[in-house]
């Protein structure tokens, strides 16, 4: 059995998933399985993977009606992978090469994690321009680390052990968003140690579109998951999800600067971030104030140069 089984759920992906699955392929650490879960696809995704599988035997393919990635990623993981650890990437992220060198090491050094992440590049068209990084925490994560500042950020940056997966009971697939914040903090609710690696090793593909760049859902659902870590952690008291909200308005503020959203939208983010808590708000004072500045200059920026700034 190999030592991973990686789990790759797509649907429609034809642009992007040659690429993701070139950068699984080309991994200096060879010891895997590649389970690509084809999610009722309508254009040639299927064909492009199918290529894949009949010429490289680590790729298996699994066809399904449209069910969603949560529904994708738990049937992969509980039904058809053999892996000792999974490894999630989505069809549209890129791994760098060492990153499950990387991951086989780190779980060998430190055999009290049970999931391990790394830092993630954010990028648009190609992975030589990289427009910002992640952050990854000091020690352990708690429920409060995530819904403060989820510094995973993205189903293609965990690699978590297999029987931990299975004791926690897989993806909630009742949500259409939020579904990975979710399972993390009942994850560390469980008892779980997700640590970090601070090396970046995952690229992750930025978009003007889809459940990423749906703020209002991305809301809704972040105040979902703080009842969750509510539930699962009595630590974390009203002056914790008061700071935690002041981040997160602050990342969607952000987030609101680089979609084509109405001029106003960012500024109302930031505004009600930095009312809910200053301190946290401006914790980081260069992110605080230059996402401020730049909501407060947005609405009075001619759209051409508005282009220029934000939507690169």
């Amino acid at each position: 059995m190999p030592l991973f089984s990686v789990i790759m759920p797509c649907w429609n992906a034809q642009k992007t998933i040659a690429d993701t699955i070139e950068s699984v392929l080309c991994q200096s650490f060879g010891d895997f399985e590649l389970i690509i879960v084809d999610d009722g696809s309508t254009d040639d995704t299927s064909n492009i993977v199918a290529r894949y599988a009949s010429v490289d035997r680590r790729v298996r393919v699994v066809e399904l009606e449209n069910g969603g990635p949560s529904r994708a990623r738990n049937i992969a993981a509980f039904v058809y992978a053999t892996g000792s650890l999974l490894a999630f990437l989505d069809s549209d992220d890129i791994w760098a090469p060492e990153k499950l060198l990387r991951m086989a090491e780190t779980f060998r050094r430190r055999g009290a994690a049970d999931a391990v992440y790394a830092r993630i590049a954010f990028f648009r068209n190609t992975i030589d321009v990289v427009e910002t990084e992640s952050t990854p925490m000091g020690g352990p994560l708690t429920a409060g680390d995530l819904i403060r500042e989820n510094a995973v950020c993205t189903m293609s940056n965990i690699v978590v052990r297999a029987d931990i997966f299975e004791q926690s009971g897989g993806f909630d697939t009742s949500l259409k968003y939020g579904e990975d914040m979710e399972w993390l903090i009942r994850l560390v609710g469980q008892g779980a140690r997700i640590e970090a690696v601070d090396e970046r090793l995952v690229y992750y593909r930025a978009c003007d579109h889809g459940l990423s760049a749906d703020l209002s859902s991305m809301e809704a659902n972040w105040k979902a998951s703080v009842a969750t870590a509510l539930a699962h952690d009595p630590r974390i008291g009203a002056s914790d999800v008061r700071k935690a909200e002041a981040v997160h308005l602050r990342y969607l503020a952000r987030r609101a600067l680089r979609l084509k959203t109405p001029p106003l939208a960012a500024l109302g983010l930031a505004l009600r971030g930095a009312g809910r808590s200053p301190s946290a708000f401006f914790e980081n004072p260069r992110r605080g104030v230059m996402t401020l500045m730049a909501a407060l200059a947005n609405p009075l920026m001619p759209s051409a140069v508005r282009r220029m700034v934000f939507y690169r």
